[in-house]
């Protein structure tokens, strides 16, 4: 069987194919970095605009790649959310007419369930149960996963996400959207130690984040410098990222001892980050365990976890009614397991 999934959820449209005996068979995307960029970040109204004009031809692109038409497809999945509601409902309404024209049915698929199974496309497969460090512009959790379906909040972000602290400190540094990968070349030329920032919460006994002091203390150093700015912006770049990787690395080996788990899966946007892939990487040979990612093309927004995860769904018999709905916010522990 063969599922087609379509991610809509901001600012990437991603399409995909996948069998439910040899994996994902085909996947097209197009991103709207360019167009956001003059803006200085995602203007949700042209982003809507776009998922309309591309998600079509992108369906067509990934079918003509796995040498199949509309009529072997045993459904459709696509992103219900979280996400910005125009571009859900983007995608979703995409989804849900090719649904009725073909008579088969429709899948929502939870966003943060495809990001947190996104290391099963994979060779090197986690095995279950383990902790799931998620790392997005939205969302920053750590989520024990026992099955498919069955998630454990640990902990989460009490204000910034780790991916929007990224954002702002890129902003304050004058590094044009999007903020991550220039924010981590720029640090590559920075040197350690001549800005030691804060790290937050790391001495509260739970596995919650708050990232909104940090992103202040780097304000801060960028005011103190205004003069100098640019002689200092590797360093600070640099000092910022270690003080991330220092607290995500904390909140993952207390969340791991809390569990007493030896897997580690990274997922999100910002794990793509090579520094903070090194940390986590470093954490795991130290705990004789190991550490899971997925490529850094299925890190950031993709259509192959969503037609990932709704071929599970579909699999289990979780298929959505004729109506489509889409949500902007909805916690992972309101999924039926698997």
């Amino acid at each position: 069987m063969r599922i087609l999934g379509i991610e809509s959820s901001c600012d990437e449209t991603g399409v995909a194919v996948y069998d439910d005996k040899t994996g994902l068979v085909s996947h097209a995307l197009h991103t709207q970095i360019a167009m956001h960029a003059e803006y200085g970040g995602v203007v949700p109204e042209l982003a809507s605009r776009d998922h309309i004009k591309r998600v079509v031809p992108l369906v067509r692109k990934a079918l003509l790649d796995a040498d199949m038409e509309l009529k072997d497809l045993c459904a459709i999945a696509y992103t219900a959310g979280p996400g910005l509601i125009g571009a859900l409902l983007s995608g979703a309404m995409e989804a849900g007419a090719l649904a009725y024209g073909l008579g088969i049915p429709c899948v929502p698929v939870h966003h943060m369930e495809g990001h947190l199974l996104a290391p099963m496309l994979e060779e090197n497969k986690p095995e279950f149960p383990f902790v799931a460090l998620l790392i997005s512009g939205g969302h920053t959790l750590l989520i024990k996963v026992s099955k498919p379906g069955v998630y454990e909040l640990l902990g989460q972000s009490v204000d910034d996400a780790a991916g929007e602290a990224f954002d702002k400190t890129a902003k304050l540094l004058g590094i044009p959207y999007p903020g991550g990968p220039g924010l981590e070349k720029l640090a590559a030329n920075g040197t350690e130690g001549v800005f030691n920032f804060p790290r937050p919460m790391i001495k509260n006994p739970n596995c919650d984040f708050s990232f909104a002091g940090l992103k202040t203390a780097v304000l801060n150093a960028t005011l103190d410098h205004k003069d100098d700015l640019e002689e200092v912006k590797a360093d600070i770049a640099k000092g910022f990222t270690i003080a991330m990787a220092d607290t995500l690395e904390i909140k993952c080996r207390r969340a791991l001892k809390q569990t007493g788990l030896k897997r580690l899966v990274v997922a999100g946007g910002v794990s793509a980050n090579t520094d903070i892939r090194n940390r986590l990487k470093d954490l795991m040979s130290s705990l004789k365990g190991e550490a899971f990612f997925a490529r850094r093309e299925f890190c950031t927004d993709n259509g192959a976890m969503i037609a990932q995860v709704g071929m599970l769904r579909f699999k289990a018999g979780q298929i959505g009614d004729s109506s489509i709905k889409v949500f902007p916010r909805r916690p992972l522990s309101e999924l039926k397991p698997l």
